[in-house]
């Protein structure tokens, strides 16, 4: 049995996708994917932190329709390699409600 997600959650899930979506991740679709994780390759600083934000922004503007984005915004810890992003979004046809989605990213290896 699989779990469906609606609504707000759904648009959620769809978020956390794409930004953790690689180029090979979507059969038949390589223009749908994120370069979030080649990013936190690269030393963590503020300018990481400022492109890893704006691919995040690309990434929703262009794939997902049904969110209306408001804010993304991180946090580095450059001591742990880890880097929380924070993503603020409305979701279409719900107006009156404002959704956050707590990403925390790190690198492992």
């Amino acid at each position: 049995d699989v779990g469906f997600k609606y609504d707000e959650e759904a648009v959620k899930r769809s978020i956390r996708n794409l930004v953790f979506m690689g180029i090979h991740d979507k059969p038949f679709h390589p223009e749908i994917r994120s370069e979030v994780r080649k990013l936190l390759f690269e030393n963590f600083s503020s300018v990481t932190g400022f492109e890893i934000e704006r691919e995040i922004e690309d990434i929703i503007k262009e794939h997902e329709p049904r969110a209306k984005l408001i804010d993304v915004s991180s946090v580095i810890q450059e001591d742990r390699n880890k880097m929380d992003i924070t993503v603020v979004f409305k979701v279409v046809g719900f107006p009156d409600s404002t959704h956050n989605i707590n990403l925390p990213l790190e690198r492992i290896r």
